[in-house]
Formats: structure tokens, C-alpha cells, sequence
């Protein structure tokens, strides 16, 4: 267990880093107080409302294109439910590899620590979490969208030679931005109430997993040897790449009636939607290049994904 002399010999560019086990007893209590059980806490049962969209408009792929200008309300409102199935098959994606990470994590650790505990509380988030995002997926009736096999096969590799920090930095990539997104949907009154529910839930907690592994990022970036720091940028910035490239998949756009070929071309040269993926990823970036995460070879990869101006 950390104590507060070793947590207080800890010092990156944001301050003196926090105690391991204080940080955990706080998730803990906030657990205690504001954790769902989405099962329950959501009505399932309730139909599908006309004229309600499954995402935001503005955070659609091709919104604001000369594609979206000439698709019916009809069509636009069908590419938003099959565009929340594709971020929802994704979102268990990372979920699947961030509870696989988090095991490797605390399998040496102390068993009776907080640290411990609070990551097998997240764990549990997690399961709900994806079981959640499924129902979801399977209300709004449209299919499960599997990321490419080569990223699908890429993440086995990630799951067994990650390191500590790697895995944090990727937990990260894969929270906040849809983080960011699901922020500005669960407010908006022309989303579909049971999408307004789920997203809500998931900012709630996850607000959580994004401070645990904020602080465990920063105490890696510190005390893991050079190598390990080196490896963390160079699989951060790749997977941003990847992570970009799953976004949304394009079958969504056949499944809407689209040519495939035009829509990805559309969305690849659309301001607006650059715009949106860099103010998604502002926040984590603005972290990263603080902690010492983003140089080199890692910023020209983030450049690269898109998600960094």
C-alpha cells in the first residue's frame, strides 16, 4: 500500500500526486452513493418514441456534408440510430479490453487495498455497462457493429503486452471522448428517452474511471523506467490512430441506403466533423501533453488519427 511519504515523493508537472489508497477510498464512497443498476434503473419496456432521434444530429458523421444536406429527415434520423449502435458496439469493445487490463492491473497487488477493491468495483461498472450498451444496441433495432478483425486481432496483442501505463492511457482514449459526446446527449430533450437514460448513467460512473485512471497514469509516468514511459507514447498515439479509425463503421452507411465509398470520402474531408472529434479529444490530449505522454512519434500519431489539431 502507498503511503502518504511515498505518494508525496511523487511530483509531475500537474503538482505532488495524490495517495493511491486516498484516491480509492473516495471512489469507493462515491460508489457507495451514485452506482445504478441499469436493469432496474431504466425502462425497458417502454416503446421506441416517433420523431425522437438515437443521437444528436450535430455529432453525426456526415452532418453539415453535401451528403446530409441532400438525405431526407427520414434517412438522417435512421443513420443516427445505426451510428448509437455502432458507438455502443464499440464502447463494449473497449469495455471488454479496459476490464481484461484492469484484471492484469491488480493481479499482483495487495488483495485487501482499496486500490484493489475500487478496480473490481469499475469492473463490476463495466459488466453493466456492456449489457447496457447491448440492450440498447438490440432496442433501437439495429445490428451489433464489430470493429475490422485486424484491430479486433491487434487488441489480443494489446491485452497481453501492454504495460500498466499503456493500459491507463488507453483507458483514457476510450472514455473521455465519448465521455464527451454522451455529455451533450443525455440533456437533449430530441434524443430517445431510453438513450438520454443510458448515456447518463455512463457519464455518471464513469467520471470515476476516468479519475482513477487519470491518477494512476500520472504516478506511471513518474516511477516506470524510461522504456516503459517510451512504449506508453508509442501505443498511445497508435491507439488513437486505430480508435479514430473504429469510430463509427461504414457499413452504418449502406445500412441507410448510402453509397459507402461517397459517405467515408465526405466525412474524411468535413470541417464540422474534425471539429467535433479534436473538441472530443481536447481535454484528454490537453492531460497528456501535461504528464509528458504526447511527444515525439506520439503527437504525430495523434496528428494523424485526426483527434489532434
Amino acid at each position: 500500500m502507498t503511503t502518504v511519504t511515498e505518494a508525496e515523493a511523487l511530483r509531475d508537472a500537474l503538482g505532488l500526486l495524490r495517495d493511491r489508497e486516498q484516491v480509492a477510498e473516495r471512489l469507493l464512497e462515491s460508489s457507495a452513493k451514485h452506482s445504478f443498476d441499469p436493469d432496474k434503473d431504466l425502462d425497458w419496456h417502454a416503446p421506441v418514441e416517433d420523431g425522437k432521434w438515437f443521437w444528436p444530429p450535430e455529432l453525426l458523421s456526415l452532418y453539415d456534408t453535401p451528403l446530409w444536406r441532400r438525405m431526407s429527415e427520414e434517412q438522417r434520423m435512421d443513420l443516427a440510430r445505426h451510428e448509437a449502435a455502432s458507438l455502443a458496439s464499440l464502447g463494449i469493445w473497449f469495455e471488454i479490453i479496459l476490464m481484461q487490463l484492469l484484471v492484469r492491473h491488480i493481479y499482483d497487488k495487495s488483495l485487501t487495498s482499496s486500490h484493489v477493491r475500487y478496480a473490481l468495483t469499475e469492473i463490476a461498472d463495466e459488466c453493466r455497462h456492456s449489457m447496457m450498451f447491448a440492450r440498447m444496441i438490440k432496442k433501437g433495432g439495429a445490428p451489433a457493429y464489430r470493429v475490422p478483425r485486424i484491430y479486433h486481432n491487434l487488441a489480443r496483442v494489446l491485452k497481453t503486452v501492454s504495460t500498466t501505463p499503456g493500459s491507463f492511457a488507453a483507458t483514457l482514449l476510450g472514455e473521455e471522448i465519448l465521455d464527451w459526446m454522451q455529455r451533450l446527449t443525455f440533456p437533449d430533450e430530441r434524443i430517445q428517452t431510453i438513450v438520454r437514460g443510458v448515456t447518463r448513467i455512463h457519464v455518471v460512473e464513469e467520471a470515476r474511471h476516468v479519475r482513477y485512471a487519470r491518477e494512476e497514469l500520472r504516478r506511471q509516468m513518474v516511477s516506470a523506467p524510461r522504456w516503459e514511459r517510451e512504449l506508453t507514447r508509442l501505443s498511445c498515439g497508435e491507439a488513437a490512430r486505430v480508435f479514430a479509425t473504429c469510430f463509427v463503421n461504414p457499413q452504418v452507411y449502406e445500412n441507410v441506403g448510402l453509397d459507402r465509398r461517397e459517405a467515408v470520402a465526405q466525412v474524411r474531408a468535413s470541417g464540422h466533423r474534425r471539429e467535433v472529434m479534436q473538441s472530443g479529444a481536447a481535454r484528454l490530449t490537453e492531460f497528456l501533453d501535461d504528464i509528458g505522454v504526447m511527444n515525439g512519434v506520439s503527437r504525430r500519431l495523434w496528428k494523424s488519427s485526426g483527434l489532434l489539431a
